[in-house]
């Protein structure tokens, strides 16, 4: 663990939250060493926890600084804070709240926000006026990140504004409560709110499915209605956590729900027998446009309901994926480098120097 700290974990209670009386017993053992809690709010389980301040308030009895992790920003933008809420220093993830590419399309960053009691140790740096008066070396080559992505970020709030920014996370969370009252009927979701409402995002627990279809089946099926699975299996197994955000339509909202509220009819279709558990639409998913239109076909259902379960898939809004199921376990297990070897490289070197 960085800086040689000690991690002491805190026990949730049944509702998914953190555990106060567990936090205050923590608290006072380790008060004399203890340095921070690490919180992610509104909860990485979809819920704007109530004990929050509380939860502040105990690290702060004891000497402690609160660090809230920024993966869920867009539930709190123009609504909360996390100055409100109690916190002394967080990180906003930009991919996530304010528009920037994540992974391939750049490089995942943000700003560190602290309060004044934190703010003398921010890190300086040798080539800019950064940092506290008691600034800690730099931590970066760059100072201030990386200006071409930092620009979409400043492009996003300029043309927003105060109430766009607002509005974002009204529609993240209407949106996230949508799918929620459209899909409790048929999925559990896992973990609401004291009022029954989730935040920015919701679990759906497909672990009752489990002897008809596991999670990595619906997961998959989903690519036949033309959507990339939502989080697989975290933070609870057997599970998908559904963040629409702000930017889907209704439109767009009810195919994702409607391809999901046909999964579970699919299911049970299995429980019935229409077919076999170890061949069936979800086990065999995804249907690539290879294997549905091969002059042989010898699964127990047709064509049609592999590739085109509901009607709005012969519209404009079918994808088809590149390849069916592969095996996760022999690719993980058997690693295949698709490099040319390193001696091809070595000719090559040698014909160019030559």
């Amino acid at each position: 663990v960085m800086a040689g700290m000690e991690v002491v974990v805190v026990a949730c209670d049944e509702r998914g939250n953190i555990d106060v009386a567990d936090l205050k017993t923590k608290a006072v053992q380790y008060s004399a060493n203890l340095a921070c809690l690490m919180v992610t709010y509104p909860s990485t389980h979809g819920v704007f926890e109530t004990a929050i301040h509380e939860v502040c308030e105990i690290i702060h009895q004891h000497g402690g600084k609160v660090y809230m992790d920024g993966a869920n920003m867009n539930a709190q933008v123009g609504l909360t804070s996390p100055a409100t809420i109690g916190a002394d220093v967080c990180h906003l993830n930009l991919h996530k709240t304010f528009a920037i590419p994540h992974g391939g399309g750049g490089p995942g960053m943000g700003p560190i926000c602290c309060n004044a009691s934190l703010a003398p140790y921010l890190p300086g740096h040798v080539f800019a006026e950064t940092g506290g008066n008691q600034a800690t070396p730099a931590v970066s080559a760059a100072p201030w990140g990386s200006a071409s992505i930092l620009l979409i970020s400043y492009a996003y709030i300029k043309m927003l504004g105060g109430q766009g920014v607002t509005d974002a996370t009204k529609y993240a969370i209407l949106n996230a409560n949508y799918i929620k009252a459209r899909l409790e009927t048929a999925f559990q979701v896992l973990y609401v709110g004291d009022l029954g409402r989730s935040a920015h995002e919701l679990i759906i627990d497909l672990n009752p499915f489990k002897s008809l279809a596991s999670a990595e089946d619906v997961a998959k099926r989903l690519i036949d209605y033309g959507f990339h699975a939502p989080t697989l299996s975290f933070p609870v197994a057997g599970t998908i956590m559904i963040e629409p955000t702000e930017s889907e339509s209704k439109d767009e909202l009810d195919r994702f729900c409607d391809a999901l509220l046909q999964i579970r009819k699919e299911m049970d279709e299995i429980a019935r027998g229409e077919y076999p558990a170890d061949s069936n639409v979800l086990v065999n998913a995804p249907h690539p446009v290879e294997l549905v239109s091969a002059n042989d076909w010898n699964l127990p259902y047709s064509r049609e309901k592999a590739a085109y379960p509901l009607s709005y898939l012969r519209h404009g809004h079918k994808f088809w994926a590149s390849v069916g199921r592969i095996n996760n376990a022999q690719g993980d297990r058997n690693l295949i480098c698709t490099c040319p070897p390193i001696e091809l490289y070595a000719m090559d070197n040698d014909v160019t120097t030559g």
